[in-house]
């Protein structure tokens, strides 16, 4: 991997127009895929509060964006003048990545990099950004991994009675320290995790309320927590989880009551029905509409996190199980298919999950499906993915505080054990 040399000498940090000067000095040679002079300026230039690799002009464009919009302009001399930049191109974009560019860093058009790729159909380019996206995505779950386990051995080591405590020089301190890893706030701070953490807490929204209507489901700030348009999806996710009479099926989040009343409804309606939701005004909801009193069905109030181990712990197993909880993050999901579904599922069930990760652009749902693979894969999961066509959604958005849908083609997961 190309790594950028260290600074020598006191060269000082650029601004003003002069960081101007060479922020526009360096989106030219990348423009160009001037690969030599690019990598000398990233070498040379420092800049206040920005590496070289990721300053932005006045519209936005960092010398990733610059690399992939300059093939634009080769797209009208014919094919083979196209491919050969857009190759020049990918030389260009891996050496910024190799240097630490920030591989979803937004222009003020609200693209990325890979979006624009995307656009212009630069398929090798798009490939690019995408495995690139997957790179920093799994290694940010990787290290959040990390922190909580570092987290986990303190609290540990707080709690212990001083059993690895030593006086010295009259203070304690403790006898083996854990070593800093690496701080990662700079790194991820554009990561599509952190995007969703930022979007709503959970504990805020379980304390809001809700408001119901025909169409869809807001919390207090109306931001969409399920709309009916989500209805196909559910009804084929029903169709490919239920496949024989007698199931026992478990839901995690029951929202509008869509997916479960598919499932009742269903030809193949299952014998035990377990919903596990942990917001008072769908319980309620739930309550009023007679959902307590339906035959086999289990109504668990609070949240996936408390009830799970218990239902492990009573030795319940479903034949059926489906997640779509929120305004909760990719680790949270995480820990839901590595340590529960195993003791939950049976050997021959099957799973699936509302599967939005990411849908506010389509880069970001590529680069989350596959970092999904990978995750299940290591859990010892296979998933089959079916594509479902999503209708125009302009008119649904109305009255609703963010888009959070806004790629063509839903991918609908089912997941089993390996084998």
């Amino acid at each position: 991997m190309s790594k950028r040399r260290k600074l020598t000498g006191d060269m000082s940090v650029s601004s003003g127009l002069a960081a101007q000067a060479r922020t526009q000095e360096i989106l030219d040679a990348a423009s160009e895929h001037n690969n030599t002079k690019l990598e000398r300026l990233l070498n040379e230039y420092k800049f206040k509060d920005v590496d070289a690799v990721d300053v932005q002009n006045d519209h936005g464009t960092s010398p990733l964006h610059a690399a992939i919009l300059s093939c634009a302009k080769e797209g009208d001399k014919g094919e083979s003048d196209l491919s050969t930049v857009e190759s020049a191109a990918c030389d260009t974009a891996r050496l910024l990545l190799e240097s630490g560019a920030i591989w979803n860093q937004l222009d003020t058009n609200d693209e990325t990099p890979g979006c624009i790729a995307y656009r212009l159909e630069l398929l090798d380019l798009y490939d690019l950004m995408v495995d690139a996206g997957v790179r920093a995505e799994v290694l940010l779950n990787r290290l959040e991994g990390y922190e909580a386990l570092a987290d986990d051995e303190n609290d540990v080591a707080e709690e212990d009675d001083g059993a690895d405590v030593v006086e010295k020089n009259g203070t304690e301190e403790a006898e083996d320290e854990a070593p800093q890893l690496i701080n990662t706030t700079a790194e991820t701070a554009n990561g599509i995790i952190e995007q969703a953490k930022s979007d709503v807490n959970s504990g805020d929204y379980l304390a809001s309320n809700l408001t119901l209507t025909r169409d869809k489901l807001l919390d207090g700030d109306q931001n969409g927590v399920m709309m009916a348009w989500e209805s196909e999806i559910m009804k084929r996710s029903v169709d490919l989880l239920l496949t024989k009479p007698g199931m026992k099926v478990l839901n995690i989040g029951a929202g509008m009551m869509i997916f479960d009343t598919f499932v009742q409804s269903h030809v193949h309606k299952p014998e035990i029905h377990h919903i596990i939701e942990a917001h008072p005004d769908i319980l309620s909801n739930m309550e009023n509409g007679g959902w307590n009193e339906k035959t086999g069905v289990t109504i668990h109030p609070g949240r996936w996190q408390e009830i799970l181990p218990q239902l492990v712990a009573d030795n319940q197993t479903f034949d059926a199980i489906y997640y779509d909880t929120f305004a909760e993050s990719y680790s949270d999901f995480r820990e839901f298919f590595t340590e529960y579904v195993i003791g939950l599922l049976e050997p021959e069930g099957k799973w699936s999950f509302f599967n939005g990760m990411g849908a506010d652009r389509q880069i970001s749902y590529d680069v989350y499906q596959k970092v999904t693979e990978i995750d299940l894969l290591e859990a010892g999961f296979d998933v089959e993915w079916q594509e479902v066509d999503i209708p125009e959604l302009e008119a649904e958005w109305e009255g609703v505080k963010r888009k959070y849908w806004n790629v063509k083609k839903y991918r609908l997961p089912i997941c089993k054990f390996m084998g």
